[in-house]
């Protein structure tokens, strides 16, 4: 049946391009704050990985069939994301910001990761995929989102020690 395979990708798809314009609308508030841009090198690296892997998924998954019990967990990882941007309001961006003199956010899920926007990034990567039949792709696409998260999730704290210190 193909309807499910395009829904559930459409829906990724629309949810992408709401969150970037969302996340360009609150990075132009706070750099008018005075915020800055940390480490933006490596931001088009990430964008192009997150493209690539969307894409790839149009090309392989649109038409499989659709696991449900990684479609129930794909779910999940969406809720927690609607808890981060709750949580975020904002100072929610793609991009590395830092406004000067604001608190860092430590309630809701920041009580229990440091990121928890990252590690949804890392299910929602890893699952969608798997969702679709394709543990491969999953595996390719973790790999490449680790060595992103890697660089980015070291540039962020660090920015964050220097912006509370």
């Amino acid at each position: 049946m193909l309807w499910p395979s395009i829904a559930l990708l459409t829906f990724v798809t629309l949810q992408r391009l709401a969150e970037l314009l969302h996340a360009r609308r609150n990075t132009a508030a706070l750099l008018a704050r005075g915020a800055r841009e940390i480490a933006p090198e490596h931001y088009p690296y990430m964008v192009a990985m997150h493209a690539a892997w969307l894409a790839g998924l149009w090309l392989l998954a649109a038409g499989r069939p659709v696991n449900l019990l990684w479609l129930a967990i794909f779910m999940v990882l969406q809720g927690l994301r609607v808890w981060v941007l709750a949580t975020l309001k904002g100072r929610w961006t793609t991009r590395i910001i830092v406004l000067p003199g604001a608190a860092l956010v430590a309630s809701r899920p920041y009580r229990f990761l440091s990121h928890p926007n990252y590690a949804v990034v890392i299910g929602e990567i890893a699952v969608l995929p798997l969702a679709f039949g394709l543990p491969l792709y999953a595996l390719v696409f973790s790999l490449l989102n680790a060595a992103i998260l890697t660089i980015r999730i070291r540039a962020e704290n660090t920015a964050l020690r220097q912006a509370v210190a």
